[in-house]
């Protein structure tokens, strides 16, 4: 069984930074992708960025890019999410996914397994 716990969360003003973390249970962590997504009030959730299995590949969503960087440590079952010049339409509930494929897939359909979610508010 897989459960995915997100950490990191937290009130920032903008232009700030954080890092989430999601740490996974489970045997498959290091042979599939992993991603982020997140969900504002009254949105649907969209994807932010996902890291293939390796940590060698990664995408990103055009808003995030050149702000965060994903990131993973196999050896710690650990994917990580840094934010950078963070901006207030950036808040939301940010979600940790794990797929059931090894590149870094972009859409919800490929992911099996999801956290409970951890909330990021940027203040203007």
């Amino acid at each position: 069984q897989v459960q995915l716990v997100e950490s990191g969360g937290g009130l920032v003003q903008a232009g700030g930074s954080l890092r989430l973390s999601c740490a996974a249970s489970g045997r498959t962590f290091s042979s599939v992708a992993m991603g982020w997504f997140r969900q504002a009030p009254g949105r649907e959730r969209e994807f932010v960025a996902a890291i293939s299995w390796s940590g060698s590949g990664t995408a990103y969503a055009d808003s995030v890019k050149g702000r965060f960087t994903i990131s993973r440590d196999n050896a710690k079952n650990t994917v990580y999410l840094q934010m950078n010049s963070l901006k207030p339409e950036d808040t939301g509930v940010y979600y940790c996914a794990q797929s059931r494929t090894v590149g870094p897939v972009r859409t919800l359909s490929w992911y099996d397994y999801w956290g409970q979610g951890t909330q990021v508010t940027v203040s203007s």
